[in-house]
């Protein structure tokens, strides 16, 4: 049953991934947008989708005073983390803004130690400077490279985004729900972006309007996708999974729009993923060592 369930988070985690890399291409065919009014459309979409799933459960929701901060942190970093993102879909190559959002895995490692005091070892600390150093493969922090702001913008969408998942992680220990978690990020992102899309509104045709709408459904495919794996089965185990995304965002990035990412983008992606599964195999064998630690207590008394 465990290895059926580890399948089934395996599937959902590449189903959510393929998504996310579905609306990063969808973003981008919007064309020439502000990505405040684009990330309107994404989250209002997302809004409605968590709304409904709310209303079918018929549950009523109990946030406990010290679970408002981290809710009201998880939706600043998370809007940041989509802005910035967006940014980066519009002015890089997709994988490369997917490999730099991909970045956020490492960030929230940092901000679990900041944030929630977590202990990090030394290993951790290697790989998470490892995954920063493959980054700047990706960026080429240049004076000659044009695309050196949008680079560093998507990698501050990797850092708002690892915060959020840093916040995410606390709200889920203290019983706060994935539904509502979504659904208070979205309309809290809606909130704030509404000002600039009233008295900065760019028209839209027609079919922009239906892309962006088909942005909002991969995201929220790929939101409530990736709840189901971690319902499934427990990040250690399927976490790498998620970096499935770079393979569907330079396919689609390739025949969708021509992309091909140069050879230090290349040099980069390989840095990352090995740190990735290193990090990846690192907590697995870290978390069979403390179970097995712990029978042996329990046998001993």
């Amino acid at each position: 049953m465990k290895l059926k369930n580890q399948y089934k988070g395996i599937f959902y985690i590449i189903l959510s991934a393929f998504c996310f890399a579905l609306m990063d291409m969808f973003v981008r065919m919007a064309g020439e947008l502000p990505s405040i009014q684009k990330s309107f459309f994404r989250n209002f979409v997302a809004a409605v989708f968590a709304c409904g799933i709310l209303i079918k459960e018929k549950k009523s929701v109990s946030i406990g005073k010290e679970s408002w901060g981290y809710l009201i942190l998880r939706s600043v970093f998370g809007t940041l983390g989509i802005l910035c993102n967006f940014y980066a879909v519009d002015h890089l190559a997709l994988a490369d803004a997917s490999m730099l959002n991909k970045m956020s895995p490492f960030f929230a490692v940092v901000f679990s130690v900041l944030i929630l005091r977590e202990k990090v070892s030394i290993p951790q600390i290697t790989m998470v400077l490892g995954a920063f150093v493959g980054s700047l493969f990706v960026i080429k922090p240049t004076v000659a490279n044009m695309d050196l702001v949008p680079s560093l913008m998507g990698l501050l969408g990797g850092i708002g985004a690892g915060a959020a998942y840093t916040m995410v992680r606390k709200l889920g220990s203290q019983g706060v729900k994935g539904p509502f978690i979504v659904f208070f990020f979205s309309m809290f992102s809606c909130v704030v972006t509404l000002p600039w899309l009233i008295f900065d509104y760019h028209p839209m045709t027609g079919g922009q309007i239906v892309i962006l709408l088909l942005a909002g459904l991969a995201a929220a495919g790929g939101q409530f996708s990736i709840t189901a794996a971690y319902c499934y089965a427990p990040a250690k185990e399927i976490s790498v999974y998620d970096y499935s995304k770079i393979i569907f965002s330079t396919v689609l990035g390739f025949f969708v729009f021509g992309q091909i990412p140069d050879v230090f983008s290349w040099i980069g992606y390989g840095i990352i993923c090995l740190m990735a599964v290193l990090m990846f195999l690192y907590n697995n064998k870290k978390a069979f060592q403390t179970t097995l630690y712990s029978n042996k207590t329990k046998e001993k008394s």
